[in-house]
């Protein structure tokens, strides 16, 4: 029997999580070593999952399956197409970052007050979060894939209700009450949605008698298995609506800002870098795949909310005057790219979407956790309290800059390539919407640059006079994220290698070929 590699990569991190949460709480370096050490262990089966997957092989690999309940045909069956390898890939690599970035964040409060905060709490709870989040890229039994993208929720309502921003501007009172309330809306917004898809869930149980992705897409390709027309959208709808929260799609994103806004810096970043990628692949996945004719029924209609989360993101991103909150609505701007780039059903637009999930990891870890590093040293995440920092921290400021301009998709850093793919993809089957979307890159660099300009550049501000440059630990954190953004900007062609026949295959599951190009035949 082949070693069960998918499950060791996921239950790594589970494991290390309860060892970490067991560490004495008078040893909370030892908790954090321990973290970091199986954050890192997790990164290398990741690795050897990503040598052992073969793009030109069969859809699925690595695969795993054993009964569960079997009096309502739930399996424990895994498995990984291209699209999940490299989203896993993305996973286990920003986990270790997050937890250095992090390092400090959990410490016990200084204020004199009886609160606080259990540190081995704080990193067993991100590394249960890394262990639910590969599961569920793993998943191809759809019950297990729920029961993993429901239970996610529990470690980050903790995580945000917890351990929250020690940067408010109403003192720790307001900080505690508002973390409070990002908490219960993350909660809500996400339990409602799932619910719903619990619904959906149990319906296609109902019509397909199994919960196995690869019986029931198999089955519906060699007629085996017919929906009512009517059943196939409701059933969608359940499914998208729980993924249009997690991903998050207006109007369902009002959940992000004040989780982001209220969560420590590495929360952040896992948010909206690692666990909202769970909702756009569980589009590709399950929507496209288990619900072909209503995926295309419903196209129309989610390329339009794709587009005003585009426009709508990116504007209320140019007015924040709070720094995390900016990068909490231009996210919500490039979710709208990447759901653009799915339901544009072509091979170019899909592979664009699956590459900006991965180049959008990067580039928002990078900006968040130097915006974090920023924040950290004047105690404060308002951009009107800072200016000329480039003068008293150039490297700090430069990797800020970086981090911004990757946010904007220059051309040379990683997020252009997939943000260009996502456009021509687009263009060639919508170019109405097309053109319209291009708009969200010129608003991306405008709250960008403006961003920079009131932070780094002009006269220094008194209160950051003494402001320190990036230390040995942030450098750490931060220099392997700007090399990533570098060469994948300039030689993505590992990661499309990898994602492009996965897209094929759901690209022709949905019936769907691209358009052909107009050319004006020779005389």
């Amino acid at each position: 029997m082949s070693f069960p590699l998918l499950t060791a990569t996921a239950a790594l991190p589970a494991v290390g999580a309860i060892a970490t949460a067991a560490v004495p709480a008078a040893r909370r370096n030892a908790a954090k070593a321990l973290a970091l050490l199986v954050s890192l262990a997790t990164l290398a089966l990741a690795i050897v999952v990503l040598v052992r997957f073969d793009p030109g092989g069969d859809r699925y690999q690595l695969t795993e399956s054993h009964a569960w309940i079997k009096e309502f045909g739930v399996r424990y069956e895994l498995g990984v197409d291209g699209i999940g390898v490299a989203l896993i890939a993305l996973t286990a690599l920003l986990i270790p970052f997050i937890v250095l970035a992090g390092w400090h964040d959990a410490d016990p409060l200084e204020t004199g007050s009886r609160r606080w905060r259990p540190t081995q709490g704080f990193f067993a709870l991100i590394l249960a979060v890394e262990a639910m989040v590969i599961l569920s890229f793993e998943a191809t039994d759809v019950f297990l894939f729920y029961v993993f993208f429901e239970a996610m929720l529990i470690p980050m309502y903790f995580l945000i209700g917890g351990f929250g921003d020690r940067a408010h501007e109403h003192g720790e009172a307001a900080a505690s009450t508002q973390r409070s309330y990002a908490a219960v809306k993350f909660l809500l917004y996400n339990l409602v949605g799932g619910l719903i898809m619990l619904a959906a869930v149990i319906g296609l149980y109902v019509v397909a008698g199994n919960f196995s992705l690869q019986e029931i897409v198999q089955a519906r390709a060699n007629g085996s298995l017919h929906m009512a027309t009517s059943t196939e959208r409701w059933l969608f709808l359940g499914f998208f609506f729980a993924f249009a929260v997690k991903a998050p799609l207006w109007p369902l994103h009002t959940w992000l800002p004040n989780a982001m806004g209220e969560a420590t810096t590495p929360v952040a970043v896992l948010i909206t870098a690692v666990v909202d990628k769970v909702g756009t692949f569980a589009m590709l996945r399950y929507c496209l795949q288990l619900f072909p004719e209503a995926s295309k029924w419903a196209t129309p209609a989610i390329l339009v909310l794709a587009l005003i989360s585009i426009i709508y993101g990116a504007l209320l991103a140019v007015g924040q005057r709070d720094i995390k909150r900016l990068v909490a609505y231009a996210s919500i701007s490039h979710f709208g790219f990447i759901i653009l780039g799915i339901f544009a059903m072509t091979s170019q637009g899909q592979s664009g979407a699956t590459l900006y999930m991965v180049n959008h990891g990067i580039s928002t870890a990078a900006l968040m956790l130097v915006a974090g590093f920023l924040i950290s040293r004047r105690g404060s995440r308002l951009i009107a309290d800072y200016g000329g920092v480039q003068k008293v921290a150039p490297v700090l400021a430069g990797t800020f800059l970086i981090g911004g301009l990757a946010t904007l998709s220059l051309p040379g850093l990683a997020p252009f390539v997939s943000e260009f793919l996502v456009l021509v993809g687009t263009f060639a089957r919508y170019p109405v919407i097309g053109i319209i979307a291009t708009f969200g890159i010129v608003l991306a660099a405008l709250y960008t640059l403006v961003l920079y300009q009131r932070t780094m550049t002009g006269p220094v501000k008194a209160e950051v006079e003494a402001m320190p440059d990036l230390r040995a630990r942030e450098l750490l954190v931060v220099a392997p994220l700007i090399v990533l953004l570098i060469f994948l900007g300039v030689y993505p062609k590992p990661v499309t290698d990898i994602v492009n026949p996965a897209v094929k295959q759901t690209l022709s599951d949905v019936q769907k070929k691209d358009p052909q190009p107009e050319v004006e035949a020779a005389k």
